[in-house]
């Protein structure tokens, strides 16, 4: 907690929404967004950032996941129920993006001090837990067998997933991304991925593990509470959250000196998306 305090309290922040104006674009956006802020935060040249992001049916395949034997039949699945795919060039398995689904991205420097793997975790579960409070005592973080892209930092209640974790390390800047299902059904969304990996083996052997997934250990933020929360009021919550922690928050979008960077990796990760899947379609 007191890694938390250290981070926010009285801190000065910056505060970049995407959650509407980021919908209809493509992931692989939010992507080069959290590298440039990962370089430009980790010199020092940008404020500490939270980024909010929501993205329409995209199905985010990590690098195990374009290595099914039959890949090709995975991905028509998702397509035939509306989804795009995209594959990220960084650990993890598929996860799905969608309108209820809220993209939480805190992004720290540790010029000046170092922040462990876990030390980052850390930090998202407890801004988690300050954002739902109702809800705070009863999240666990631990691995959740049977939810798609399962890990140690899976954010549960009473056994049910709503939310997973992940990092990324870049230039001496930390983007800790989170993944909120609040809307909907966490189940169907399993069912999904769970479709796509049964095409995607046709019950082949591999020498990769993949998820055997089991939808009824994934639930909602909205499914756990029992009544409706919406991915706006949660931005707001979170908004509010900041300006009661921080000293000061910044609402701010892109700046002008950051575009050349932004294009710089937005370049980067489409064209290894375009690598990735050249590989699939071939």
């Amino acid at each position: 907690m007191s890694g938390f305090n250290d981070l926010f309290v009285n801190k000065e922040w910056r505060f970049w929404d995407q959650s509407m104006s980021g919908r209809s674009r493509s992931a692989l956006e939010s992507f080069a967004a959290d590298d440039l802020l990962c370089e430009r935060v980790g010199k020092g040249e940008s404020l500490p950032t939270i980024r909010t992001w929501v993205h329409e049916n995209t199905v985010v395949l990590g690098i195990q996941d374009h290595r099914l034997p039959h890949i090709g039949d995975g991905r028509d699945i998702l397509q035939a129920h509306g989804y795009q795919s995209i594959v990220r060039n960084s650990g993890g398995l598929a996860v799905v993006l969608d309108s209820g689904v809220l993209n939480i991205s805190i992004v720290v420097s540790e010029q000046n001090s170092s922040i462990d793997i876990n030390a980052g975790y850390d930090i998202m579960v407890e801004f988690v837990r300050h954002l739902f409070p109702q809800i705070a005592d009863s999240i666990e973080a631990y691995e959740i067998v049977g939810s798609y892209c399962p890990g140690s930092y899976d954010l549960s209640v009473g056994g049910k997933k709503f939310a997973g974790i992940s990092q990324r390390r870049l230039r001496n800047g930390i983007a800790v991304q989170i993944y909120l299902c609040i809307e909907g059904s966490g189940a169907e969304r399993a069912a999904l991925i769970r479709d796509f990996y049964e095409a995607g083996l046709k019950e082949e052997q591999t020498k990769f593990a993949y998820p055997v997934i089991v939808p009824e250990v994934m639930a909602s933020v909205s499914e756990i509470i029992g009544e409706n929360v919406t991915v706006q009021d949660t931005v707001i919550h979170a908004q509010r959250l900041m300006n009661h922690l921080m000293q000061n928050v910044h609402m701010q979008s892109l700046q002008p000196e950051e575009t050349d960077l932004y294009m710089y990796y937005l370049t980067r990760v489409v064209e290894r998306n375009q690598k990735m899947l050249s590989k699939i379609e071939a």
